[in-house]
Formats: C-alpha cells, sequence, structure tokens
C-alpha cells in the first residue's frame, strides 16, 4: 500500500531524520546503562555525568513515538466497540442546575464568543423569557438594550459597543402542537481588540439596569505564518447527555483558545414539540408525528450548558441535518440562523450556511452541506464563494488552511454510507487543487481518520479527513461498518435531507465494481467507536499535532486515543511552488543534518569518557 503520484507533483519520500535521532538516543542510553552498571560493580555511589546521561536518555527513550503523515499510508486499523462500556445515555433533564435558569428578569444568560475578524469578536447572550404553548405572543426586541463594556483591566472598562437583538419563532400548524417563541437574543461585535491579550467584558442593558457579571476572554494571534492558537477543540453531533457532560468536562480540561462545532448541537428534534422523554430514533418512537418536532426549550438549555465553557472561549459552529427543524411555511433552520453570529458578512459570503475566518496562521473555511453545493447553475453561489475564498488565501500569512462541514465524505461506517457523494463530486477537485491540509466532519457518531486520500485514491497530497461525530449525543454510538457481513447499506439507504442522491460502485482497486469493501478501506487509517473530542495543536507552519481523546480516558494522563503529526509539504503539495515552501525544506534538511552531527558528537562524547573510565581502572 502506498500513495500513488499525483499529475503535474512529484512527491518525494520524507527525511528519515526523527527515526534516526530516536536510534541515536537508544545507543546513547544503551552507553549510560553499561556505565551504571559498571559503578554498581564499583560502589561508585557519587552523582556523575554518567548518571545524568542515564537518566536523561531513559526520559528521550522512554517517549511515546508519535507517528507523523509522513510514513503513511498507514495500513486500516479498527478498534470495536467496547462492551463494558454503554453505547448511549439520557438526556440530561430540563430541571438539572446546568440547564435551567438562574438569572432573573431581563438580566443576560446564555453568554457566547464568536471570532468575527483577527480584532474582534462577536458577543451573543440571551434575555427574558421564552414562551411555548398553543398560543404565543413574540417579544419585543427593542424592549432591551444591546451593550458590551470591555476593558483589558478586570473592573475597568474602556470601551463599549452597541448591537442589534431579534426573536424568532417555531410555529407548527398542526392540532396539538405547541409553538415557541424565542427570549430576546443579542449580538454585539466589539472591536479593536490587541492580539493574544486578555479582555474583561460584561454585557446586558445598563439602562434597566441588567448587566451580566464579569468575563473574560483572550484574542488569538494575528495571522502569521508562525503564530497559531494554542489548542484548536473540535467536537460535533454534541447533544446534551451524559456522555454530552463527559466529552465538554473533558474538553474543558484540555484548555482550548478556539472550539469548533461541527453541527448537530442540541438535537432538540428528538423530542415532541410537548416535551417528555428525548428519544434515540425519532421516525421509531413517533411514526404518526405530522412532522419532524422539536422542543425548542432544549436551545436554551444547551445554551446554558455550554455558557460557562463558550463565554471565555469562542465557539464557531456550522449547521448540520439536527438544526433543519422543519416549521410551518416551509422554514427551516430558524433556530441556528438566528442564535448564532458567525463571520459571514466579514468573510465575503451571503450566509450563515458558509463562511471562512483566520485564527492566527490558520484559515478555516466552514461549508454548509444542506444548501446548494453545485459548482454550476444559478443556486452556484456557495461554490463560487469557496473557489473566490480559496483563490484569496496567502499562504506565507496564513500556512494552514483547514475547512469543516457536518456530513463526511470519506466514511466506512454503515451510517451514513456515501450519504453526501454529490457534495464530494462538487467540490472534492477544488479544496484539492488549493491544498486543503485538514477536513473535520461529524455526523457519523464515532472517530474515524483517514490516510490522505482524493478522489477515493491514496494521494500524497490529498487532505486528511477526520471525522469526529461522536460528541456524545442521544442518538448513540456507531459500531456497524460498511465493509463488514451483512454491513454494506443497499444503494437506497442514507437518503440525505436535502441534497441530491450519487452513491456509486467503485471503479478501481480492491472494492472495484462494488458498492462496498470487504475489508477495511485502504484510505481509512484508524477507525473507533467511542465518544470524545479531538485537539489539534499547530506548532509551525509544516507540524500539527493531532490527538483524539476518548470519554473514558478523561482521567488518564496524556492517553489519547489516536495522536499524529499531521504534516504539510507545501513545497510539493502546493499548486505553485513557493519560494517559502522551498526555503522551509532547505531549513527542514538543515535542521536533519544539524540533528545528526550533535548525536555523532554526543555519541563519541561518550565513548571517549567509558574509554577513559576503563584506562583508570
Amino acid at each position: 500500500m502506498a500513495y500513488s503520484i499525483s499529475p503535474n507533483r512529484i512527491y518525494q519520500q520524507p527525511d528519515e531524520y526523527q527515526t534516526f535521532l530516536f536510534h541515536c538516543f537508544t545507543h546513547l542510553h544503551n552507553l549510560a546503562c553499561l556505565l551504571h552498571l559498571k559503578k554498581q560493580r564499583n560502589s561508585m555511589t557519587q552523582p556523575t555525568l554518567f548518571s545524568f546521561i542515564f537518566f536523561l536518555t531513559s526520559l528521550l527513550v522512554s517517549g511515546k513515538h508519535i507517528p507523523t503523515t509522513l510514513q503513511g499510508p498507514f495500513h486500516p486499523i479498527t478498534i470495536h466497540f467496547d462492551p463494558s462500556l454503554r453505547r448511549g445515555s439520557d438526556d440530561i433533564p430540563m430541571d438539572d442546575p446546568r440547564l435551567k435558569k438562574n438569572v432573573t428578569s431581563m438580566f443576560p444568560e446564555q453568554i457566547a464568543l464568536a471570532l468575527s475578524t483577527p480584532t474582534s469578536m462577536w458577543v451573543s447572550w440571551v434575555t427574558g423569557d421564552a414562551q411555548i404553548g398553543p398560543n404565543v405572543t413574540a417579544l419585543d426586541p427593542t424592549s432591551v438594550a444591546s451593550e458590551v463594556w470591555y476593558g483589558k483591566e478586570s473592573g475597568k472598562y474602556s470601551s463599549k459597543k452597541r448591537g442589534n437583538a431579534t426573536v424568532y419563532s417555531q410555529l407548527y400548524p398542526f392540532e396539538g402542537l405547541f409553538n415557541y417563541t424565542s427570549a430576546i437574543i443579542h449580538h454585539v461585535r466589539i472591536d479593536g481588540l490587541e492580539p493574544e491579550t486578555k479582555y474583561y467584558y460584561r454585557c446586558g442593558d445598563s439602562s434597566l439596569p441588567a448587566m451580566s457579571e464579569e468575563h473574560v476572554f483572550e484574542t488569538l494571534p494575528l495571522p502569521a505564518q508562525n503564530s497559531y492558537p494554542r489548542r484548536i477543540a473540535v467536537v460535533g453531533d454534541l447533544g446534551l447527555t451524559r456522555n454530552s457532560s463527559t466529552t465538554i468536562d473533558h474538553l474543558s480540561k484540555n484548555d482550548p483558545s478556539l472550539i469548533l462545532m461541527v453541527g448537530d448541537l442540541t438535537y432538540a428534534n428528538q423530542y415532541l414539540t410537548t416535551g417528555g422523554k428525548g428519544v434515540p430514533c425519532f421516525s421509531c418512537a413517533f411514526p404518526d408525528a405530522p412532522i419532524r418536532e422539536t422542543y425548542q426549550p432544549r436551545w436554551d438549555g444547551w445554551g446554558r450548558f455550554m455558557e460557562p465553557l463558550v463565554s471565555r472561549v469562542p465557539m464557531m459552529v456550522i449547521e448540520g441535518n439536527h438544526e433543519i427543524e422543519p416549521q410551518a411555511a416551509g422554514i427551516t433552520f430558524k433556530s441556528y440562523l438566528t442564535r448564532f453570529a458567525v463571520p459571514a458578512k466579514e468573510s465575503g459570503s451571503n450566509s450563515n450556511f458558509y463562511y471562512s475566518f483566520d485564527a492566527g496562521g490558520v484559515h478555516f473555511i466552514m461549508l454548509g452541506a444542506y444548501v446548494d453545493y453545485n459548482s454550476t447553475g444559478e443556486n452556484g453561489a456557495q461554490y463560487a464563494w469557496l473557489k473566490e475564498d480559496l483563490r484569496k488565501v496567502d499562504r506565507t500569512v496564513t500556512p494552514w488552511l483547514v475547512a469543516a462541514w457536518h456530513p463526511p465524505w470519506y466514511n466506512s461506517y454503515s451510517s451514513h454510507y456515501q450519504e453526501f457523494e454529490c457534495m464530494r463530486q462538487e467540490m472534492e477537485q477544488l479544496l484539492y487543487h488549493y491544498g486543503v491540509d485538514i477536513v473535520f466532519s461529524g455526523h457519523v457518531h464515532a472517530y474515524e481518520r483517514m490516510n490522505r486520500v482524493y478522489n477515493y485514491t491514496l494521494d500524497a497530497c490529498g487532505p486528511i479527513y477526520i471525522t469526529v461525530g461522536d460528541g456524545g449525543n442521544i442518538e448513540k454510538v456507531d459500531v456497524d461498518h460498511a465493509d463488514e457481513p451483512g454491513n454494506c447499506p443497499s444503494q437506497g439507504d442514507n437518503m440525505p435531507e436535502i441534497g441530491g442522491v450519487c452513491h456509486l460502485n467503485f471503479s478501481s482497486g480492491p472494492a472495484k465494481g462494488n458498492f462496498c469493501w470487504d475489508r477495511q478501506p485502504e484510505w481509512s487509517a484508524y477507525r473507533e467507536s467511542s465518544f470524545g473530542h479531538g485537539i489539534l495543536e499547530v506548532l509551525n507552519s509544516t507540524y500539527a499535532l493531532w490527538s483524539w481523546h476518548r470519554n473514558q480516558d478523561t482521567y488518564k494522563e496524556d492517553s489519547p486515543g489516536d495522536q499524529i503529526y499531521i504534516v504539510r509539504q507545501p513545497d510539493i503539495c502546493s499548486p505553485s511552488t513557493s519560494l517559502k515552501g522551498n526555503n522551509e525544506s532547505e531549513q527542514v534538511k538543515g535542521a536533519a543534518v544539524s540533528a545528526k552531527c550533535l548525536c555523532v558528537l554526543l555519541l563519541f562524547l561518550v565513548a571517549f569518557v567509558i574509554y577513559q573510565l576503563l584506562l583508570c581502572d
């Protein structure tokens, strides 16, 4: 199994200096062991250089080896579901202290942050009381102001900004179904922010007065090839179960500076409008429901549940299928579109369904799978925007290019298998051409990381696709793989709620002529059925550490379920080789030579000391 050589691109084998260094330190350690044993035989107890070398090399050699994508493609690995664990858990009830409203009158709650530009931030919150029942009356959003006070010292707010407020309704023209109208939702854009700086803020209406308690956040670095967010958390299909709570607790302990939420947030549509108990399968539990109902108070509970985290760490969201929420007059996505502020206008998009933003030296592209994604025709607005956004990316400023959307294109689980093949066929070539490095998706309630792949073929310049739809929602973890006997879906299964169907049989490779593989596909590097989240740590313009953390490993130290260094090779995989890429390549080669020289010198030093010791004896 090997990567192909892409047309018009040259693929070279990676330098092996990292492996050389590991073996070098192993030899140093072995020499130190000999000295250590010799000292013990001679009853030498005083601290010496040998003890130090023994200790140092023990640390170096015993350290966990983390692979890099340069070593790929990797042979597929499957970790099956642990039967000692439960596949899912019930939703947290609305009377739980984390979900109950704990402020009075028009005081702010559900406070959340989102990036706007590198020097500005969206602050969102909710005031007032939502209504639910057969008849509801919308609140007046002009009845309360939208203000944010902020500054660089606690209790001292040198800047003030005002914004907008709105409400939305979820209405059903069916007897017996409850309607909903939201509390007042506020969005304020604060600007003039300095990079990598801590800011203190309060939000609300100072005239009532009804201002929040003080909150604090830290801004991200400005876009630059050597400046990156500390940690980027990635999670999808979260929901609001006991498992979701474990995921967020674990994620918070990993201390991210940015959160990507790749769709399916609250699972409010696993309920009837009258509330009650949420279910893993809506159509199974309520086959006679006149429409896919939703219990909107779950959105308010989710906002309160997330506030301790997202009031201090910006969260960037993209819509999933559970955000569709159809209602009267064919209206959809009302909750998603109203509750979240995203940098759509800032990135030249005319829709909150797709947008982009910079976070230090990373350019993120958030795409919509449930709006038109066709490359041609009158409705190809998203594709046209994507093409222009990619064209404008300056890889000398933002070397990393990361994309995210809800349903995965590459997926070896039975659930949602080839569901969004149409989207892949429309957009994959464009993303590949511009050298997208990583793609994050959710939708499938399990974890899967791919080898570099393009058009179902192993390709050294293809993106690393990662599925993290394992946030913990009520629909339970997915455990069946399409390549296992009896688990291959029919081509009539896995139909998208919105969009076309393009299911296909493979035209080449071991699965040629078949809809499913008879083994784990070669493009699937690692898959595991477990709830969790991921952390991306971008180290420099070519290396990033990806770690996937399982929920059951929450209380273990440094024990990710999957971990790999994702390595960019801009000099061979960019559409056009840049001077920067060549310089970086030379720097890497130079570092390799320097490391080898250093290791050889250390080996010589230790050998010389051993020789002198033997002479003394």
